[in-house]
């Protein structure tokens, strides 16, 4: 559902979608900064420490975290459900078509909350585990800090078929992309910053080769493609190949910044649904152009994105999940930990 120009702030919209959605029963938690300080002070410094393990580790796993924001917030809002483990009864997001063999680093996430749990059981949810992990995938590679809003509770479930209807295909065009952030009361200029994520990171050439050998059937390359990256592409990833092999999405794929843009502007995008913003449409294109020449420009639009995104919540009751992988109701959840306390007498 696009929303129309003149359209209320995200908070607001965030509460008509809630309402909308399931009706006078629906709750929109406030979020704000510094929502730990006083419940667990020490919470964004454990999650920026364990980060910063994570990437002197690999340095591909932070960018693969940050990922997890856009792919758990665009479908029912940042509630944590992308994190869940499929069960005999439930079919979990991490299996939908944009996610399976794709989204990783889900045991970065594991260390986060172990850390968390030890020091403050039961009280950050992994939904702002999430929030604030990718802020830092992006400080800690060289890209801006943000204050980040948090209080968000954790789903009870996950919905496998609601990913596979919201999220985009690698082939995605620009006007379906707008559409979808449109939906979510994101702007042109939101989708292209936000789309700079993968100015850090890698993919697989199964995202990619049908644009080296089939684009849109024709049985030829992506015309939209400068020849010598195309070449190198052709190598990384030959037809008949290995498609799990990776490749990064820009030129400087282990540091945040706007090679992606000026790649895209080269003709180097890596992935059809990078592409597209510079190649197939006036609008994504100027901007693109814009973030190209000015990093300082598109660091403020993704920040500005990154918050707007963070507001997305899921209406339903909640609650602080103990193990980030399965609802505290679930037979595989850890025991709740109740402190001791020694009795006066």
């Amino acid at each position: 559902m696009a929303v129309p120009r003149g359209s209320p702030s995200l908070p607001l919209f965030a509460v008509l979608l809630a309402f909308l959605c399931c009706g006078a029963e629906a709750t929109v938690r406030e979020l704000k900064v510094g929502y730990y300080a006083e419940t667990c002070p020490e919470a964004e410094g454990i999650v920026r420490e364990t980060m910063a393990r994570a990437l002197a580790r690999e340095a591909r796993s932070v960018a693969s975290v940050m990922r997890l924001q856009f792919h758990d917030c665009f479908v029912n809002g940042c509630d944590g459900s992308v994190l869940m483990d499929a069960t005999p009864t439930m079919l979990g997001e991490k299996d939908a078509l944009s996610n399976i063999n794709s989204l990783r680093s889900f045991e970065v996430v594991d260390e986060i909350k172990d850390a968390l749990e030890e020091r403050c059981p039961g009280v950050v949810s992994c939904a702002d585990i999430v929030i604030m992990a990718a802020r830092d995938a992006v400080v800690l590679t060289g890209g801006p800090s943000w204050e980040v809003r948090l209080g968000r509770d954790d789903s009870l479930t996950a919905s496998q078929e609601d990913s596979d209807d919201i999220m985009p295909s690698p082939r995605a065009n620009a006007s379906a992309l707008i559409r979808l952030f449109a939906g979510l009361n994101l702007s042109v200029t939101d989708l292209v910053a936000l789309s700079g994520s993968h100015s850090i990171g890698e993919a697989r050439c199964f995202s990619i080769v049908f644009r080296l050998y089939n684009q849109s059937g024709s049985g030829r390359p992506d015309p939209n493609m400068d020849p010598a990256y195309r070449r190198a592409l052709d190598a990384l990833c030959p037809e008949g190949g290995d498609e799990e092999v990776t490749g990064g999405m820009d030129a400087t794929p282990r540091a945040f910044d706007n090679q992606y843009f000026k790649d895209l502007v080269a003709l180097r995008g890596f992935l059809n649904s990078d592409q597209t913003l510079f190649s197939d449409n006036a609008s994504t294109r100027r901007v693109v152009k814009r973030f190209s020449k000015d990093q300082d420009a598109f660091f403020r639009a993704f920040v500005e994105g990154m918050v707007k995104m963070g507001e997305l919540q899921n209406p339903r009751k909640g609650e602080v999940r103990r193990n980030c992988r399965v609802a505290n109701s679930s037979p595989a959840a850890p025991k709740e930990v109740v402190p001791f306390r020694v009795l006066d007498l």
